[in-house]
Order: C-alpha cells, then structure tokens, then sequence
C-alpha cells in the first residue's frame, strides 16, 4: 500500500530533523518569517541544529504510519521566492517530520497563552497548532521556540 500524501500552499522550515509548516494567504509573510528564521543565529533552541528550508510555496506531506513527513515537490527543491530579489539557490533539507503548523495571522489576533492542546489535522494526524504574526520582530525567534518546544527540547 503507497503512502497518503497531498501537496500544500505554505513554507516549511526544520530544525534538524523535524518541521513546522507556516500557512497563510499568499502576501501573509510566509516566505519572509522562513528567510529571517533560516538566518538565525544559532542560538537558544536553535543552537543545537541549524535551522533549514524545507520547502517554500508549496510542501509535500507524506503520511508513513503515525509520521508526517515534509519535503518539496522536485521543482522547486531548493529554491526560495525572496520578494524584491526574486528566486534563490538556498541550502535545503530533503525531509523533515512535520511535527507543528503554525498559522500566520495579525498580531491582534495572537493568543497571550494559547492553548497548548491545540491542533490541526493533517493527512488523518492532529499536528499541534499555533498563531504568530508574521511580521513581528520577534517572530523568528518564537517560530523556534514553538518548534523547538514541539519537538520536546524546551519547556
């Protein structure tokens, strides 16, 4: 039996081995918060393993058993829209476990203490869900810790 799978509009970024899937309408800043958490310092929950493009614009998710798995379709594996530059070379990550979405939504709408049972289904799996705002200075940096807190490195 093949492997479920569909192909996604949104950006997906790793740390190490696992992923978080950034959704929102095209102009949201998905491309952007990717760019600005790709070129992190390495630092905090980021320090352990660099941070990767996995797939910009549109991500591939493959269901294998109870993993979710992100890679890019081959056309535009390693490529990343950069607006005002245009399309870029950029070192990716072939596949990565999914293991958060976050939803790219406006900064009045992001929960103070959000609820940490939210999730989202994928593929038939609840992945765990979060809001951010795109654009916030910030962003980047708890893009990381949201990933690394799904992935159990921090508390």
């Amino acid at each position: 039996m093949a492997a479920a799978f569909e192909v996604v509009h949104g950006t997906c970024v790793a740390l190490g081995q696992r992923a978080a899937l950034l959704r929102g309408p095209p102009g949201a800043g998905k491309s952007d918060l990717a760019l600005r958490f790709i070129f992190l310092a390495r630092r905090g929950p980021a320090a352990l393993e660099p941070p990767l493009l996995v797939a910009d614009d549109q991500v591939r998710i493959r269901r294998e058993g109870s993993r979710l798995l992100a890679s890019a379709p081959e056309t535009i594996r390693g490529k990343m829209e950069v607006r005002g530059v245009g399309i870029v070379e950029i070192k990716t990550l072939a596949e990565a476990e999914l293991v958060l979405v976050v939803d790219l939504i406006s900064e009045t709408d992001v929960e103070r203490m959000p609820d940490p049972a939210a999730a989202t289904r994928l593929l038939g799996l609840d992945v765990p869900l979060v809001g951010l705002a795109p654009r916030e200075p910030s962003a980047p940096i708890k893009l990381a810790l949201a990933l690394a807190r799904a992935k159990g490195l921090a508390q």
